[in-house]
């Protein structure tokens, strides 16, 4: 499954990362990680202090990687309002959630301050760096001046968030969708 230049801790940290995507954390077993990762039975407590470890390892990779995919969109050419706009319709696997996002359900990581830590400083990123689109925007004339630039971050996070949600309930990326349209709506620039 991975190409045999990948070590195996990074094999291991890639297979869990996949698995906390598809599973959760409770439905990972160091069973399955191994199985994943074609790894041999002792190499995760060689590399990692144990599962725990290893999934810390694995929700800060994806975390970064979550940033430096939206840092790619939002810090990209356009308007402030074409930026959010590049952010809600990037291509992604609706149906399969976002792979931080997910995590927030995942009652282990949430009871873990260790776990969740990354989890929250990923979403406060996001919504910190929207928010200053968005004051960008109210600066430029482009948004109401009266706005309040984080609770529109919020609500740019949260149609993405529950987006996801509403696909997968429905088996159809269509309700996310339609609140990313639903947003950019409310969103488009004042003319004078």
């Amino acid at each position: 499954m991975y190409s045999d230049g990948m070590s195996t801790p990074e094999r291991l940290i890639e297979s869990t990362r996949e698995l906390l995507w598809e599973r959760g954390y409770v439905g990972t077993s160091p069973k399955a990680i191994l199985e994943r990762a074609d790894a041999g039975q002792g190499s995760m407590y060689h590399h990692f202090k144990g599962k725990p470890d290893l999934a810390l390892a694995a929700i800060r990779r994806t975390a970064e990687e979550m940033r430096a995919t939206a840092a790619a969109v939002l810090d990209g050419p356009g308007t402030p309002y074409e930026r959010i706009e590049a952010y809600l319709r990037r291509e992604r696997d609706v149906l399969r959630g976002c792979p931080v996002g997910r995590l927030t359900m995942d009652p282990d990581v949430i009871a873990s301050a260790e776990l969740r830590a990354p989890v929250d400083e990923t979403l406060d990123w996001l919504r910190g760096r929207i928010a200053g689109i968005v004051e960008e925007g109210i600066a430029q004339g482009q948004f109401a001046a009266g706005l309040d630039a984080g609770e529109i971050a919020a609500a740019v996070v949260a149609t993405v968030q529950g987006g996801y949600v509403l696909a997968r309930a429905s088996g159809s990326p269509t309700a996310f969708d339609a609140g990313v349209r639903g947003l950019l709506s409310l969103l488009a620039p004042r003319t004078p």
